[in-house]
């Protein structure tokens, strides 16, 4: 085992450094290392879903999904989509609707039986929320109009894949396929579908009542924040376990319930790193267990379904976007985002094999599509611009009859002509008052929400150091940012982007060393706390005629 997954970690590591260039997802090229160690150079046996030969990796794989569902889960704030929930959710169901319903069709048409053909129909119907915010992040689109409005479709999608699963989890309980009769299906699927509501009202309970409380207390610690973060997920799957739901619903509805807080920014940021080593193990393992032969007897059918994604999928959308009155280039952008299938797409096939509902090279298949897919819509994505040029060069688009004026986007409008100040310790806190109260516009940041309560300028939770939170609180174009935190080398950072965007900066020098360094960085203001300290007391004292 120790040997098979040092070669994971490996040979992942060298394809990430060697790929880098091409900008495709990790996620992909875990699946391409998979396939070299696995059907390319057999260096790692091939082990079906359910098999035992590779059972501590498949655990670490487990954790890996659940993790990533965590983080899926925590990505859908509903604050963040509220200002575009109707067109997400007409986009969102509309184009599960069509494409389940068209993509049965075109599977049956190639000759695949009800069971196969509702597989690969669902595998083609979802969008992968992780591998699309990954690339809008990389744009620096992700708080863009047609980003949020990606966003809040995939929180649809996501809402409808828990349906699916928790279906899955119903029928996968009726015991042998072979001998699935109308009663115990109803019994199962009733079990299932009651579970999944039970949790899904406690989730949304928890995150108005039981969670904001606690979380806001464990969030000074960064630690702590990390383990009641992972501790409150596996409770849940736990739950999910409990109702014989599958462990991945009860990871989402976690994460959701978490990203309605105000930490939830932070914890995004800690949990990764963990989820990238274990959703690195499954996916080299989903391409481990990739029969290449049987993918490339049906290299047709992967081609035509691909195809169907990529074009399909995009074309719904534009059609439905564009009735909600949005620009052309918006509704553009947006279809592009979903022209690839998800990671829940292996999931749900992987989940079909292990149940016995449908055969090993459907999920072949599904793996085949989601590598054409995601390579392919990696690139629309990054480059929209320029594929939305080229297209609407042509006129095709304008069989869309959409608006060709640009969206006006207030809410992407970042702050600016502000002051920024970072850290509300007792300074930091007088700092923020006293320039509020002279009139001048104030965004007051902390890690720590309580100490943000009472100020009377405007407020931010979050961790200066991510950039994201740099990104949102205009940082970088405000007219002067200052940090009143006693973090040397966060202070450096942020003196340092200053400098770099042309921007004032003000920082606190608690310490005599520091003082030294911050000069070095040609820091616009240096706030040397004890040296001002010791004048303000000396002032006190001359003013009261006694003299040291």
């Amino acid at each position: 085992m120790l040997y098979s997954l040092g070669l994971m970690i490996v040979v992942s590591a060298l394809f990430v450094l060697s790929f880098r260039w091409l900008k495709i997802p990790n996620l992909l090229i875990y699946m391409f290392a998979g396939l070299l160690l696995g059907p390319g150079l057999g260096l790692i046996e091939a082990s079906l879903p359910g098999e035992e030969s590779h059972g501590p990796i498949a655990v670490i794989s487990e954790v890996g999904i659940i993790l990533l569902l965590f983080l899926v889960g925590l990505e859908l704030s509903f604050e963040r989509i509220r200002d575009v929930g109707p067109v997400a959710v007409a986009a969102g169901l509309g184009q599960v609707v069509f494409t389940a319903g068209i993509g049965f069709g075109l599977a049956t048409l190639l000759g695949y039986e009800p069971m196969s053909a509702f597989f690969l129909a669902t595998a083609l119907t979802f969008s992968s929320t992780v591998v699309v915010v990954k690339l809008l992040d990389m744009r620096g689109d992700l708080h863009a109009l047609y980003g949020r409005i990606a966003v809040g479709i995939f929180l649809v999608q996501d809402l409808v894949v828990i349906v699916a699963l928790t279906f899955l989890a119903g029928l996968s309980g009726s015991g042998d396929p072979a001998e699935l009769d109308l009663w115990s299906i109803s019994v199962d699927l009733a079990w299932a579908f009651g579970g999944m509501a039970l949790m899904l009202v406690g989730a949304v309970v928890a995150s108005k009542y039981l969670l904001p409380l606690p979380f806001r207390w464990i969030q000074r610690s960064s630690e702590g924040l990390l383990v009641w973060s992972v501790t409150w997920c596996f409770a849940m799957v736990l739950a999910a376990e409990a109702f014989s739901l599958s462990p991945e619903i009860g990871a989402f509805l976690a994460g959701v319930a978490l990203a309605q807080l105000g930490c939830a920014h932070d914890l995004m940021r800690r949990v990764h790193p963990i989820m990238n080593f274990f959703i690195a193990v499954f996916f080299v393992t989903l391409g481990v267990n990739m029969n290449l032969g049987s993918a490339l007897d049906q290299w047709s059918t992967a081609i035509v379904l691909s195809l169907f994604v990529l074009l399909g999928n995009p074309l719904i959308f534009m059609i439905i976007i564009t009735r909600f009155g949005y620009g052309e280039k918006t509704s553009f952008q947006t279809s592009v985002t979903v022209a690839q299938i998800s990671e829940f797409s292996f999931i749900f096939a992987q989940m079909g094999v292990a149940a016995s509902l449908i055969d090993e090279p459907i999920l072949s298949v599904v793996a085949f599509v989601g590598l054409i897919t995601i390579s392919a819509s990696t690139y629309m994505i990054l480059y929209s611009d320029q594929l939305y040029a080229a297209i609407a060069w042509t006129g095709v688009l304008r069989i869309f009859f959409a608006n060709q004026e640009p969206d006006v986007d207030e809410a992407e409008a970042r702050p600016s002509d502000h002051v920024v100040v970072v850290g509300m310790n007792g300074l930091g806190r007088r700092i923020a008052a006293a320039l509020h109260a002279r009139g001048e516009a104030v965004l007051a940041i902390d890690v720590d929400a309580a100490k943000l309560t009472d100020l009377p300028c405007d407020t931010m939770v979050g961790d200066i150091d991510h950039p994201d939170v740099l990104d949102q609180s205009g940082a970088l174009g405000a007219k002067l940012v200052v940090s009143a935190l006693k973090i040397e080398n966060v202070n450096n950072l942020l003196a340092w982007r200053c400098r770099q965007a042309g921007v004032p900066v003000a920082i606190h020098g608690f310490d005599q060393s520091v003082c030294a360094d911050l000069q070095e960085l040609d820091v616009t203001y240096v706030l040397n706390s004890k040296a001002l300290g010791a004048q303000a007391m000396r002032a006190k004292l001359n003013a009261l005629e006694v003299h040291a």
